[in-house]
């Protein structure tokens, strides 16, 4: 196995692509494997940096496929950032023939994915839509680059992110969330919110007429008022669920890439994650 898994930086003692300075390498080439991984190492890469994201805007990073253009940029990166696990396959299998640093974030300490809701045997890698464990991830990147202070300020708005998400759900009526797939359990467990997911971890489940009076039953009990899809996969059972049950739906978005007007809006990873927490703070009738 040639690919090398590196625990960075501050977490390890390890600098990887610069010198003891601390200014990354001009030219440095990254390729990230989705969104949240790209837009950190952008943000703390800057101008030493160029960034290639493997998942384009408005594609679901999960079953992509890559192209032989794809696989030669995963050759030839100085890096690539990555969730191991099985979160993109083409991709872990990709990263075999390189000899280049490769590093899977999933791997750092605390960062270990844990079982996705209803005990399955997938793992929920959504570790992003935590902004501390993100901020770890995020230094690690910063890390790797030689970028110490630039991930230092990024984890400093993390911080400030993270505080927001306490401060605006402290003080809720409700504490359940329902969920179009089980993509929010770090978000949930962090904020002491219970996801209840109308599906597993795949996004794609097409359940059964039976499972879906189920799920009806399990929003009409749970005292919802809300059922949240996803911008990047169909609302389909969402709005099904939601009709039957008599109540709304809303976006809560996991941040596995951007939709292409977000990106021509200018969105990002910070941008979005307060539109959730606006999106929690109704739906759960938050003060």
């Amino acid at each position: 196995m040639t690919r090398i898994v590196l625990m960075l930086a501050a977490l390890a003692g390890t600098v990887v692509l610069a010198g003891c300075g601390g200014a990354g390498r001009s030219g440095t080439t990254v390729v990230a494997a989705f969104y949240p991984l790209a837009f950190a190492a952008s943000e703390i890469g800057g101008g030493a940096v160029h960034v290639r994201n493997l998942t384009p805007a408005g594609a679901e990073p999960h079953d992509r496929e890559l192209t032989p253009g794809d696989v030669r940029d995963v050759r030839d990166a100085d890096v690539v950032f990555y969730l191991g696990g099985g979160f993109m396959p083409a991709l872990e299998q990709a990263l075999e023939s390189r000899a280049d640093p490769s590093v899977d974030l999933l791997a750092l300490p605390g960062l270990a994915p844990f079982r996705g809701a209803g005990g399955g045997a997938a793992l929920d890698p959504h570790v992003w839509l935590d902004p501390l464990r993100y901020r770890t991830m995020a230094r690690a990147i910063g890390g790797s680059l030689g970028r110490r202070q630039r991930a230092a300020a990024f984890a400093r708005r993390l911080d400030d992110l993270d505080a927001a998400f306490r401060a605006g759900l402290r003080t809720c009526a409700r504490r359940q969330i329902v969920t179009s797939h089980a993509a929010f359990g770090y978000l949930a467990r962090r904020y002491r919110l219970e996801q209840v997911p109308l599906e597993g971890l795949s996004p794609e489940s097409e359940p059964s007429a039976q499972a879906l009076e189920r799920l009806v039953r399990t929003v009409e009990r749970s005292g919802s008022t809300t059922v949240f899809f996803e911008p990047l996969v169909s609302p389909k059972l969402a709005q099904t669920v939601a009709r039957a049950a008599g109540v709304r739906t809303a976006v809560l978005d996991p941040l596995e890439g951007l939709a292409p007007d977000e990106v021509a809006a200018g969105k990002d990873y910070f941008s979005v994650m307060r539109e959730n927490l606006a999106a929690l703070r109704k739906a759960l009738g938050c003060r």
